[in-house]
């Protein structure tokens, strides 16, 4: 069962009808007790940072949703809701994120050719990490040797299938910027480069709106149902 959150502020029933058309079982909810019985949980989100934070407070969703990361459940943050995740927003300085990702998010600064908000298509730009791998004997001997180990690298399981400058649909002010680079999946060049996608985990994150992005987004949710 996938819980996807409804506390007023997502594309609640898009995001649903997405995941059910590859066969996942989901319930739209705002409630712990549903939260805590998925194997999976999913946040959408648009609007306001501090509208977000203080609905989740209010209908008492804050400590369900942080339970599931913990207990290593595939969480996934879409737009706002991947936000969220982090520890402070510029858009609210009062109000503090979950604070699962450590860093904060950013508003795009004002520059001639690139209108606020972020709407439309953009490109993701695959970003690949060392793989983690045993240590052998080959590598300690490349380590006396001075030769460099040959290191496999993986990419981000959201992104299985999806060619590298994929196109997606963005409508945001505001994007992540963690403090730890390694929890960047793709990035997408919109007067600057910013992280369009965050993987820590079982923690997952993407700027943009998968459930709008035709057949490539879609994709992207398929690859989450079947983490």
């Amino acid at each position: 069962m996938i819980a996807i959150i409804d506390y007023g502020m997502g594309n609640i029933h898009s995001v649903n009808k997405a995941l059910q058309l590859f066969g996942a079982r989901t319930v739209v909810t705002n409630k712990p007790g549903d939260i805590r019985a998925s194997k999976k949980v999913v946040l959408p989100g648009v609007g306001a940072f501090e509208d977000a934070m203080l609905e989740l407070k209010k209908q008492g969703l804050i400590s369900a949703l942080t339970e599931q990361i913990r207990n290593k459940k595939p969480f996934l943050g879409i737009c706002l809701g991947m936000q969220l995740l982090f520890q402070e927003s510029e858009e609210a300085k009062r109000v503090r994120g979950l604070g699962v990702l450590r860093g904060r998010v950013k508003r795009f600064e004002n520059k001639r050719g690139f209108k606020i908000p972020h709407m439309g298509w953009n490109q993701l730009k695959t970003v690949s990490r060392l793989a983690s791998y045993p240590v052998n004997q080959l590598e300690n001997k490349n380590r006396q040797t001075g030769k460099q180990a040959n290191r496999q690298t993986k990419k981000c399981p959201l992104l299985k299938d999806i060619p590298d400058n994929s196109y997606v649909y963005f409508c945001h002010s505001y994007y992540p910027d963690p403090c730890n680079p390694d929890h960047i999946a793709s990035t997408t060049e919109y007067s600057i480069e910013f992280a369009s996608i965050i993987w820590q985990d079982n923690v997952y994150g993407v700027q943009f709106h998968p459930e709008k992005s035709q057949a490539v987004g879609l994709k992207i949710l398929e690859n989450f149902v079947n983490l």
